[in-house]
């Protein structure tokens, strides 16, 4: 399983209701810092274990829910905003309190469709009829583990297939991979990685070649069964591939994997919609040093204003940032989130879908304004 699809799973609870204590528990190291001092924990802190029956996951410690000095006020608002990030919530509760901050918690986790597990550490020995009843500190604490084996999704955890219903066993896959400015140095980028161990896993003859060589191929071997390319290659791959051969992309794979990916057909035309003086919102799930070759803060918004004549503009928010004033947009535009869970990406992108806001991705923009949407799409709709 990718590193970035770990499930995520947030723990919450006010200041010195054992949060730190349970993740050191789970964890099988002193990883948070455990003070009888409220407000020990201030920024989230994330750390990877393995869960039998479920594998790796990220578990998140964050600061107490009912701080309420200045300070305080700061490090709740980075504990909700793990609330975007996370498949799973465990709420701690101590000596049997369950007021206003609980409350409005999991009103919270209700928002963003997290199921959540109550854990009571049992202080006092006074257990809650609802909670899993636990002394973090000397409690075996697999009734937990056995409570989030039940709540977090099985989408959040089970390996999903690239190229799953698109190919069966011995079929050929091309893989065209260029080699530019934007590519990393010495290896591949994590969906052009993805697609090779999908195909493999579906038993598939695999070919990775630069889109240079791909006319080459086609003169010289018989036709493959499907090509995948680098969604900035589509205009120069559309015209070597016969249309009797399926042709997608990279990026729209992981759309599909991981993103909206039927709000995002919808979505996509709406590109011949824009005016001028139209803002678009482009959405990075990481945060990168940019480049005169980066596909979307240059290369995307070139093609944009070009394709529609229009005088376009663009703001960009990167990594799990929050989202001001989402109903000035006339469109967003979501990157391939290949460092992002498809929990994280859905949260970004139904901020714009609850506006009714038009969303697409960067490889279908690209399909759309090089006249190859209707055939990179096609092979999904069968």
């Amino acid at each position: 399983m990718a590193k970035d699809l770990k499930p995520h799973i947030g723990i919450y609870g006010r200041t010195n209701s054992g949060k730190s204590s349970l993740i050191n528990k789970l964890t099988g190291q002193s990883i948070a810092i455990v003070s009888a001092q409220a407000g020990t924990t201030t920024d989230p802190v994330k750390k990877s274990i393995e869960i039998f029956g479920i594998g790796p996951v990220i578990l998140i410690d964050t600061a107490g829910i009912d701080d309420t000095s200045e300070l305080g006020r700061q490090r709740v608002e980075k504990t909700y905003q793990t609330l975007k990030e996370i498949d799973c919530a465990i709420l701690m509760i101590a000596d049997n309190q369950f007021g206003a901050p609980e409350t409005e918690i999991i009103g919270q986790f209700n928002e963003y469709a997290v199921p959540f597990v109550i854990v009571n550490n049992l202080f006092k020995g006074v257990s809650r009829q609802e909670a899993i009843n636990i002394n973090v500190l000397h409690d075996d604490p697999q009734p937990v583990i056995d409570a989030l084996k039940q709540a977090i999704p099985e989408s959040a955890y089970k390996k999903a297939s690239m190229l799953g219903g698109l190919v069966k066993p011995n079929d050929v896959v091309v893989l065209v991979t260029p080699i530019d400015d934007e590519a990393p140095e010495g290896r591949l980028i994590l969906p052009q990685v993805m697609a090779i161990r999908n195909a493999l896993d579906n038993d598939c003859i695999c070919v990775v070649l630069k889109e240079t060589n791909l006319q080459q191929y086609f003169d010289t071997m018989p036709w493959p069964n499907l090509v995948v390319t680098d969604s900035q290659a589509f205009a120069v791959v559309s015209k070597i591939v016969p249309e009797e051969v399926p042709l997608t992309s990279f990026s729209i794979l992981l759309a599909r994997l991981r993103g909206d990916f039927e709000n995002y057909l919808k979505g996509t035309p709406y590109l011949s919609q824009l005016k001028d003086g139209d803002k678009i919102l482009m959405l990075e799930s990481c945060t990168h040093e940019i480049s005169c070759g980066d596909i979307g803060r240059v290369k995307l918004p070139a093609l944009i204003r070009k394709f529609t004549g229009k005088n376009i503009q663009f703001d960009y928010v990167a990594g799990l940032a929050p989202i001001n004033n989402i109903e000035q947009y006339a469109m967003a535009i979501q990157c391939g989130g290949c460092v992002a869970t498809r929990k994280q990406l859905l949260n970004r992108t139904n901020l714009a879908v609850k506006t009714g806001i038009p969303i697409s991705n960067y490889g279908m923009a690209i399909a759309y304004m090089t006249g190859v949407f209707n055939r990179a799409t096609q092979i999904f709709k069968k």
